[in-house]
């Protein structure tokens, strides 16, 4: 659904209000601030945004709005990381994270990019985005191209997606703790599960912890 340009006036107006009030407008004060003759047209605004996927209305709040897209001309001046209502964050994209044979390691080098993304759609928190090259995670709806939030924590249990290094490659799978050491499990038939051999300089780096697609 394409926003008309009144609607992304006020997209912009719940960003600014958010990062520099830490708090959305009410809908008295868009309907003033577009020169609306009545709240109700704000609302239809509002009901737009909702139904095109920018905002969240949250029943029973007075500024109970939610951003769930951020202006382009707004995210730069998000810090890394946080957001003034908690609800949306704004993430560096740290390098690549293999989905099938493990590359060079991408997590030491800023490469420049971070995009503000929905807090919501990541559990636990994210510190930082790493794009996936390979299909090894499939199973689990992991693709290709896919950017994945990983939470910064040495440690996991079995059973989890985690991002681990091996001998100074990165690589994204699932954990599994063996009596014969560990394992480095994909989720796509077409791969082999890596042993980590017993001398490997071995760290996890961290928790898989959800995703965003780009646009194809």
């Amino acid at each position: 659904m394409q926003l008309t340009d009144t609607q992304h006036a006020i997209l912009a107006l719940i960003a600014e209000r958010i990062q520099t009030e830490g708090l959305p407008p009410s809908q008295t004060e868009i309907a003033r601030a577009l020169g609306f003759r009545s709240v109700r047209a704000a609302q239809y605004h509002l009901e737009a945004l909702e139904a095109a996927g920018a905002i969240e209305r949250l029943p029973g709040r007075a500024r109970g709005l939610r951003l769930k897209q951020v202006p382009p001309a707004m995210q730069a001046s998000l810090p890394l990381a946080s957001a003034p209502d908690d609800a949306i964050v704004r993430l560096a994209i740290l390098g690549r994270v293999a989905a099938g044979a493990p590359i060079g390691s991408g997590a030491d080098a800023h490469d420049g990019d971070a995009i503000v993304l929905d807090r919501s759609l990541f559990h636990p928190s994210p510190d930082y985005l790493l794009r996936v090259e390979g299909d090894s995670m499939r199973g689990e709806g992991i693709l290709d191209g896919d950017l994945v939030g990983v939470h910064r924590t040495s440690q996991a249990r079995n059973g989890q997606i985690v991002v681990a290094r091996v001998d100074e490659e990165i690589t994204i799978k699932v954990l599994e703790h063996t009596r014969d050491g560990i394992r480095l499990l994909p989720c796509n038939a077409g791969y082999e599960p890596i042993q980590v051999p017993p001398d490997a300089d071995f760290a996890l780096e961290g928790l898989y912890c959800g995703l965003v697609r780009p646009r194809r």
